[in-house]
């Protein structure tokens, strides 16, 4: 999620584990530790694909922060020293904000490390989008409520954890949707005879009442959209392009090996003049998307590996405007 709504999570999570013993001290070290993990943004890595995938890398690992929990109760009791006969708390209050952020990140379709040092793949349940209003209102609401009220006055407290309940209500909202538009998808593709060989439902930005859906096949991808207010259980897919062969020459190369891995295999492969490209098809809509990489150019008789950079594309904002109107009508994309 985006670090604002971390920042709130964190500090609704300290104002619900100590707030009432410690006040205002508790919100404030949940907010910094609900922020910690998304610090990695400030590692300088020289290449970008290396930027995109060590995101939510070591900072999100549970091993990593399960071990750096002592650390910082240390560094709070050193600080507030007259607050230590809660340190049991403050142990509870700083592990449960580091692994609700980081449970919270598996929720998007980025992908988070959380079992960094392993080589797994990063986990993406993929069942909210990266900014929810409807997910971070309840909490900056209750934390407001807490900052409010004095610590002699419960109702700012009770008010703090009734909105994290809500939150976390819509949250098991936002799984049980998405349950329920995967199952429709398949039973689409099924009736459409549509071959594939994998396929991922994503929430639409800022909603979980429009959901796009990705199926991969050997020729490239189809792309659709399903809104929980829909006549019909059909989802209306368009097919674009892929041409992986681009890659044959590649194989061995770093960035497209990290890539794949990183994207679960959701990826496009396309010629741009003399570049090759990949683009995550799992963050934007065809064919505006929000990560894509030059890896290669193409060669006589062979594509040959090149230093991997960012390649800066449109990001068609006015398909925000498309989305709104998309979960009430049938209204097709422009273009397809």
């Amino acid at each position: 999620m985006d670090s604002v709504t971390q920042i709130a999570l964190g500090a609704a999570v300290g104002e619900a584990t100590l707030g009432r013993q410690v006040g205002r001290r508790a919100w404030m070290w949940g907010a910094a530790c609900g922020l910690f993990p998304d610090l990695d943004v400030l590692f300088p890595f020289a290449d970008a694909v290396k930027r995109f995938t060590y995101h939510r890398g070591p900072s999100h690992s549970l091993f990593v922060l399960a071990a750096l929990t002592p650390l910082f109760v240390w560094l709070i009791l050193k600080l507030h020293p007259h607050t230590a006969k809660y340190r049991g708390r403050w142990v509870a209050l700083v592990f449960l904000a580091f692994t609700t952020h980081v449970l919270l990140d598996c929720f998007t379709v980025y992908g988070t490390h959380i079992f960094w040092p392993f080589a797994t793949p990063p986990v993406m349940w993929s069942t909210i989008f990266i900014i929810d209003p409807v997910y971070s209102a309840p909490l900056f609401f209750g934390v407001m409520a807490a900052l409010v009220a004095s610590r002699k006055r419960s109702w700012g407290h009770l008010a703090n954890t009734v909105c994290l309940i809500l939150s976390t209500i819509y949250l098991l909202w936002t799984v049980g949707t998405k349950v329920y538009v995967t199952h429709i998808a398949h039973a689409s593709l099924k009736r459409q005879e549509v071959s594939y060989q994998k396929m991922l439902t994503i929430p639409a930005p800022f909603n979980t009442l429009l959901w796009r859906v990705l199926a991969m096949d050997d020729k490239g991808y189809y792309e659709g959209f399903y809104s929980l207010f829909d006549n019909t259980r059909d989802v209306r897919m368009t097919h674009y392009p892929s041409d992986p062969s681009l890659l044959e020459d590649m194989a061995d190369h770093w960035p497209v090996k990290r890539l794949q891995w990183f994207t679960h295999g959701f990826y496009s492969v396309r010629q741009r003049l003399d570049d090759i490209v990949i683009t995550d098809l799992r963050m934007g809509v065809e064919p505006f998307y929000v990560f894509q990489f030059k890896v290669g150019e193409a060669g006589n008789p062979h594509a040959k590996p090149k230093k991997c950079k960012p390649v800066v594309g449109e990001r068609g904002w006015d398909r925000l405007v498309w989305v709104w109107h998309r979960i009430w009508t049938d209204e097709p994309l422009a273009g397809t």
